[in-house]
């Protein structure tokens, strides 16, 4: 039973090597896809932060905005 303790060891290992790659190898691609996805949504923010931008501009908003400062500081005086 000695001579089958080395080779079921190594059995052992080589089955447990094994599933350690897999295992790596399932988690840096999952890692690939999270950081792909979290590079879509920030293209995606900064394309919305964008049409925002351009569709406050277009209604004038920043205009407004900076005359309601004005007005506000001069009620709360």
């Amino acid at each position: 039973m000695s001579e089958s303790d080395p080779k079921s060891v190594q059995d052992m290992t080589a089955v447990v090597q094994t599933l350690l790659q897999q295992m790596q190898d399932k988690f840096q691609t999952m890692s690939d896809q999270i950081i792909g996805r979290i590079d879509e949504m920030s293209n995606r923010i900064d394309d919305l932060e964008k049409n925002i931008s351009d569709l406050m501009t277009q209604a004038g908003v920043e205009e407004i905005e900076g005359e309601s400062k004005g007005t506000e500081v001069q009620g709360s005086a």
